[in-house]
């Protein structure tokens, strides 16, 4: 095998040009399918970190019903402490949740004093959402962001808010709001912080005590409306949906029906058919990478067998078996296919290193986005693979002909 590719580099480098321009052209494919796939990637994971890591956690917990109306924020749908309590029991029994967090949700309206808009809130216990959604905290763009994420009494308001409405940390604001009775309530706080915005649900939300939560809806009973969790690994969250779902499954009401339904962050958040797309555009960047490699590789073997009519002719008269004939031209088109790999792989690390030396930073929005592309050793893998076997694959039909040309035909082709 060893002695047959050693021929095969060896008739590569008799045409030395047409190797060279066919290695370029198959590493300026596997350049462009990294860079892509590298660039891609990050774009993903910063994007879905964001919404993630400071809003929605990785999974998230309603009452049966309550995300078909979740836009209006239902305060007839909450989790009563009986179905909150067995739903905590299975959380803790799960290893691979790093963190939960319980949250209050409602509208109200927010006032200055001069003037109304209204506002979304929720209210939480900030020492579990700071463990859930970590990068709430670095949201806060004005304000503390030591201690507390939220005190009683103290409010953190959108960006957006506090540019219409003209408020700054340490202003005094009002929030009303009516309970599931009916019941108007009000209450005064004070802007302990601005959170920068970030794309989807609950980017412009605002967030303050459970305990003023439960004191503007006139709570009773300790109910929620919503359960975020924060996965230790995001790589485990089908597998972490599906036990959950099962066992979550097992709490129903009175009527013997399911209390609860369980979300991934793909079924809250509108980003997630923005990662279909870039997973489709990378399919088809990967399906170019491998014609680009099948039509460089098939073109020069057939000009290989086309060209050398002859001295395939006097192989096979002084008695070269057919299989090695074969294998000569297949182990030809293998190291084209593997040494354009290679050095598109080298040139592609190289690149990598540069953009996160001085990353790239971009406009998403109201938000500005910094790529700092990662290779993985798997995607490195898969193309140096297929290019390898691509380019065996686009051998296999000029030498097959090459191993079953009559040799007498051959020594008379001119």
């Amino acid at each position: 095998m060893i002695s047959i590719l050693k021929l095969s580099a060896r008739n590569l480098m008799r045409y030395r040009r047409r190797t060279l321009l066919t290695a370029m052209l198959i590493s300026f494919g596997v350049i462009a399918l990294l860079i892509f796939v590298a660039g891609a990637g990050s774009f993903k994971n910063v994007m879905i970190g964001g919404i993630t890591d400071s809003m929605l956690g990785h999974l998230q917990i309603h009452k049966k019903g309550y995300t078909s109306a979740i836009e209006n924020l239902p305060l007839n749908q909450n989790l009563q402490a009986g179905a909150t309590a067995k739903i905590e029991t299975v959380l803790k029994e799960e290893p691979a949740i790093a963190a939960y967090s319980k949250r209050i949700k409602l509208g109200a309206m927010f006032s200055n004093f001069t003037e109304n808009t209204s506002i979304r809130l929720n209210g939480i216990d900030p020492v579990t959402e700071d463990a859930t959604v970590p990068a709430l905290r670095g949201r806060i763009s004005e304000g503390k962001k030591d201690g507390l994420l939220v005190e009683p009494g103290h409010i953190l308001i959108p960006t957006l808010l506090a540019r219409g409405m003209k408020v700054k940390v340490g202003d005094g604001i009002v929030l009303v709001a009516t309970n599931a009775t009916g019941s108007v309530n009000g209450k005064n706080f004070v802007v302990s912080g601005i959170l920068d915005p970030v794309t989807g649900p609950g980017g412009r939300d605002g967030y303050i005590h459970e305990a003023d939560a439960r004191d503007l809806l006139r709570m009773e009973k300790p109910e929620l409306m919503e359960i975020a969790i924060r996965l230790k690994n995001i790589d485990q969250l089908a597998e972490v949906n599906e036990r959950l779902s099962a066992k979550l499954e097992q709490i129903k009401n009175k009527e013997d029906k399911p209390v609860t339904e369980l979300h991934t962050w793909k079924d809250l958040s509108p980003f997630a058919n923005i990662v279909k797309m870039i997973d489709m555009m990378t399919l088809f960047i990967r399906i170019m990478l491998v014609s680009i490699v099948l039509v460089s590789v098939l073109n020069v073997m057939l000009m290989a067998v086309y060209e050398r009519i002859r001295e395939i002719g006097t192989l096979a008269a002084i008695g070269t078996p057919p299989g090695k004939i074969m294998g000569m031209f297949m182990g030809e088109g293998l190291l084209l296919g593997l040494v354009g790999a290679a050095a598109g792989i080298v040139v592609s690390l190289g690149l990598v290193a540069l953009l996160n030396a001085s990353p790239i930073s971009f406009a998403f929005g109201r938000e500005v986005i910094t790529l700092r592309p990662v290779l993985t050793g798997v995607e490195i893998g898969w193309v140096l693979l297929a290019s390898v076997v691509v380019s065996a694959l686009a051998s296999l039909q000029p030498a097959w002909r090459a191993a079953r040309m009559d040799p007498i035909v051959a020594l008379r082709h001119v």
